[in-house]
């Protein structure tokens, strides 16, 4: 395991895979393809790891198209899981004015960390760079803009501590039905205070998907889950193409 000097992340690859993302980056910075086609042809600078996170959104996506319910992630980050949560949407259901996607997250990174989160994580890992919410509004919003319906707002991000965030938010929209959860703040706090926070919002059905379950590097999310779902009442199931992502669905 070893952290990137600039953006603090855990990585789990083999020594010289940093050399070789950078190596892509680079590749993609300076990309020939024409900018009216370069967002046809980003797939030539997905890896198997980013393809099979890719391919676990859409499967998390499929188990919920005839559920009633939002999309909420807590802890987005970088926005990719809401930008393809977005294009899901497309997809599968264009007209589902309802289907609103919700991403939180504090954009500084972790203000704080717990016992019951082991040694590697530091309180201000994960960050992001200055007014990145800002910037993934308008990724979000031209998302929208390629689907039906662009008229109608259905997406928000939420900058802050979630576990303040979120209970506001539930106050404002007391209608909230949580069709999916998708959880990767790696943090045991902020995950047990949403995990009890959205309980009184699933329905049978819903599905949460974990970012960092059973991993012995942040083993607070999994403590979080014993401690408020319990882990005898689900069957916490893998992704099989992605050994890190977990799913359990509400019955």
């Amino acid at each position: 395991m070893s952290k990137h000097p600039s953006s603090e992340i855990m990585t789990f690859g083999p020594p010289d895979e940093k050399e070789r993302r950078r190596a892509l980056a680079s590749l993609l910075r300076e990309c020939p393809i024409p900018e009216g086609e370069l967002m046809l042809n980003i797939g030539i600078f997905l890896t198997p790891q980013t393809l099979s996170r890719v391919l676990f959104m859409d499967f998390l996506y499929r188990q919920i198209i005839d559920l009633q319910g939002v999309i909420m992630e807590f802890g987005c980050r970088w926005g990719q899981n809401l930008s393809l949560f977005s294009s899901l949407r497309g997809i599968y259901e264009p007209y589902n004015r309802l289907r609103k996607i919700v991403g939180f997250d504090t954009f500084q990174g972790f203000p704080s960390v717990s016992p019951q989160d082991g040694d590697a994580v530091r309180p201000g890992e994960y960050t992001t760079t200055p007014n990145y919410e800002t910037y993934l509004n308008n990724i979000m919003r031209l998302q929208e803009l390629e689907n039906p319906l662009a008229h109608i707002r259905k997406f928000e991000i939420i900058r802050g501590d979630a576990t303040t965030t979120l209970p506001d938010y539930l106050a404002r929209q007391p209608e909230t039905i949580v069709a999916l959860a998708y959880f990767d703040l790696d943090l045991y706090g902020p995950t047990k205070v949403c995990l009890e926070g959205i309980r009184g919002h699933l329905t049978r059905g819903s599905v949460i998907g974990f970012d960092e379950v059973n991993d012995h590097s942040t083993p607070g999310e999994t403590i979080a889950l014993k401690e408020i779902l319990g882990l005898d009442k689900y069957s916490v199931r893998r992704y099989r193409y992605n050994s890190r992502t977990s799913y359990l669905v509400i019955e």
